[in-house]
């Protein structure tokens, strides 16, 4: 496990669309992010806490966006594109790599809150470059190779009393 001070500087990256999909697949429940949050940031001194979201247009999407927000988290919000075929597609990949390479210089560790193993490559560019980095996610349904990458994995599964609502 990383070692933790109070002088570490720490940024959460939460990937809204994984952390939701798994956990309603898996408990058909929601995320609790307040409690995501508190873990992730761990007595550390947060520099910034993003929470990555797609707009689809539902009901009580605009809560949720504003519930993040009173929590701690920036969002950043990318609408749902439907092609015309009737597929749709969305989401932050992109996104959250360029932030977390941007963060990098300005933080000890970086708290990834996903299992997409499409972030395994981030996580070795950014350990390369000294930065600690933690993966908060679902252990059914995270790449191992994300897990093995990561200097530490809090499986979300071994504690859903705490986060999941």
């Amino acid at each position: 496990m990383t070692d933790i001070h109070p002088d570490q500087r720490v940024a959460v990256l939460a990937d809204s669309q994984n952390l939701y999909h798994t956990a309603q697949s898996l408990y058909s429940q929601n995320i609790d992010y307040e409690s995501l949050l508190s873990a992730a940031v761990d007595d550390r001194r947060l520099t910034r806490a993003i929470a990555y979201v797609i707009r689809a247009d539902t009901d009580d999407e605009q809560r949720f966006f504003e519930a993040l927000i009173d929590i701690g988290f920036e969002t950043k919000i990318k609408d749902l594109k439907t092609f015309a075929d009737g597929s749709k597609k969305a989401d932050w990949d992109v996104g959250m790599s360029l932030d977390a390479v941007s963060l990098a210089p300005h933080v000890d560790t970086l708290v990834l809150c996903t299992g997409d193993g499409d972030f395994s490559r981030l996580v070795s560019h950014v350990r390369h470059e000294g930065v600690k980095v933690e993966v908060f996610a679902f252990g059914e349904s995270t790449s191992e190779e994300l897990i093995d990458r990561a200097e530490a994995f809090t499986d979300l599964s071994e504690d859903t009393n705490r986060f999941l609502l």
